[in-house]
């Protein structure tokens, strides 16, 4: 008698409970507020979409939905090209203290 391979219902990815990304997802920041547009020159609200390295955050971090997520995309680029946003992070971190050539730690 052959052995019966497929016990009920197989379990899909989205139906598991529990495990890491279990949780509720954020809902979107933008459409919260009801923002139309976003603006590339409002830099402070740019910079909580951009990693300390100058990477730009996906939608999975950042909770943003898939229109918002573009149009922050977009605003971000454009605010590097006229200088509002650095491209990269000058000095590596923001919260290590600059050394000078010389100086060591002891």
């Amino acid at each position: 008698m052959a052995k019966a391979r497929g016990r009920g219902k197989p379990v899909r990815r989205r139906d598991k409970k529990g495990g890491v990304g279990s949780g509720r997802r954020k809902s979107c920041q933008h459409c919260r507020d009801k923002v139309d547009q976003v603006d590339y020159k409002d830099v402070v609200s740019l910079r909580k979409f951009v990693s300390e390295k100058g990477k730009i955050r996906s939608r999975r971090i950042t909770g943003s939905c898939r229109r918002h997520q573009v149009q922050i995309a977009r605003a971000v680029k454009r605010a590097r090209e006229l200088a509002l946003l650095p491209y990269v992070n000058e000095g590596g971190r923001e919260d290590s203290p600059r050394r000078e050539r010389g100086d060591r730690e002891r």
